[in-house]
């Protein structure tokens, strides 16, 4: 992935539905691209981090930056962790200048009050801020089946100019591994933040 990025920052949350891998990775890619990254974990993403990574972050906000970059084998001085009721940190306001967010994987409660406009914690907060400063917004859900009211809030956020993009992995790439699996999908996310990885395997090339 190409370098330069230093002056970039990403609001980076994960939230508790399953799927923490595509998560961890898309953390563990935008390190590696020297990409600033504002980290946001629910209670519930971290239930299930340990659930299905094994992964057991630290109460402590201060310490989940040093376990995290641990875990991933990366660099921690372009992240940054908040308490999600910090309303003083650089995702509650549109000032900051934050352009991006992904929220991966997103569940369908997050995904239902950002929808409705509502906001309990910072991760909500940023999303708001986000769609209301008419910046980009990536959410990808990861649920099945979708209820129709799971199906209108996508198409509220998406008529909002919201990215949803599924944790729906093709396979026409011919994966070979758990990873690859997960790449497929990080990597179209990275598209979308116009971080292309110019390894990954495209559709006819």
């Amino acid at each position: 992935m190409q370098s330069g990025n230093e002056n970039r920052s990403v609001i980076t949350a994960m939230t508790g539905a399953s799927g923490a891998a595509y998560g961890l990775r898309l953390i563990q890619r935008l390190a590696e691209a020297g990409v600033a990254q504002h980290l946001l974990l629910s209670k519930a993403a971290r239930v299930v981090l340990q659930q299905e990574t094994g992964l057991n972050l630290p109460e402590q906000t201060e310490l989940v930056i040093s376990a995290l970059a641990k875990h991933l084998n990366i660099s921690s001085h372009l992240l940054h962790n908040y308490e999600l009721k910090d309303w003083f940190s650089p995702a509650a306001s549109g000032s900051a200048g934050i352009k991006q967010m992904v929220i991966i994987p997103c569940s369908m409660g997050t995904m239902a009050r950002i929808a409705g406009g509502m906001s309990d914690n910072l991760i909500e907060r940023a999303a708001d801020v986000i769609l209301k400063e008419k910046r980009q917004l990536i959410i990808v859900p990861r649920e099945t089946p979708l209820s129709s009211i799971h199906l209108e809030n996508m198409l509220k956020l998406s008529h909002l100019g919201t990215h949803i993009i599924p944790a729906m992995p093709g396979f026409y790439h011919k994966p070979e591994s758990i990873t690859e699996i997960i790449d497929f999908i990080v990597d179209r996310v990275l598209d979308h933040l116009d971080l292309s990885n110019p390894e990954a395997k495209k559709w006819g090339i």
